[in-house]
């Protein structure tokens, strides 16, 4: 069995881990999401000339 405290030391190294790749996903999606919005204001500039 592993100690109390090396499982909490596990816990928290994996929670890190996750939320740092749910960051990494939000700011993905983020940056994706700005960038499409960017490229709808150019269709519609080139759509109305």
């Amino acid at each position: 069995m592993i100690p109390y405290e090396t499982s909490i030391t596990y816990l928290t190294a994996g929670y890190a881990v996750a939320f740092f790749i749910l960051g990494l996903y939000i700011a993905s999606l983020l940056i994706r999401w700005r960038n499409l919005k960017r490229d709808l204001e150019t269709l519609e500039k080139l759509q109305s000339k």
